[in-house]
């Protein structure tokens, strides 16, 4: 990482995220990080340390997309204050279950000495559960 402002740590982080650049991802995050994911989805709980948060959540959320696609992460508005910052963004795909992934997100980061060391992450978890685990199309 090249800078310390906590804006320009969550930018560069979902930069990387958008452009595949795992070696920044790993790098933006402290060793002991936790990202808390809202719902009831696989995906749901509070994971704790960099190694958790990139190879298991970041990289088994990876894994729901088909093979080959591409997912595309578009940052769509940040709000800084202090050590705090609210990133909203896009993410589109297509899934294993050839359904569209299409959600709105946003996540409530927390950055010290130029690391991110937590994350709360708000989305349509019904929206996860229809189109990346496959679940029930309509509420019926």
């Amino acid at each position: 990482m090249t800078s310390s402002d906590p804006r320009t740590v969550v930018v560069t982080y979902v930069n990387a995220v958008a452009e595949g650049d795992l070696d920044t991802i790993v790098a933006s995050f402290a060793e002991e990080a936790t990202w808390t994911y809202p719902g009831d989805v696989p995906l749901t709980g509070v994971w704790r340390g960099r190694d958790a948060i990139v190879n298991d959540f970041l990289g088994g959320a990876g894994s729901l997309f088909a093979p080959g696609s591409t997912v595309e992460v578009t940052l769509t508005n940040v709000v800084a204050d202090g050590e705090q910052v609210v990133a909203e963004w896009t993410s589109k795909g297509t899934t294993v279950h050839g359904r569209v992934y299409d959600n709105q997100c946003l996540g409530v980061f927390v950055v010290r000495d130029g690391r991110i060391v937590s994350v709360r992450e708000y989305t349509d978890t019904q929206h996860v559960e229809r189109s990346l685990f496959g679940g029930p199309l309509d509420n019926a």
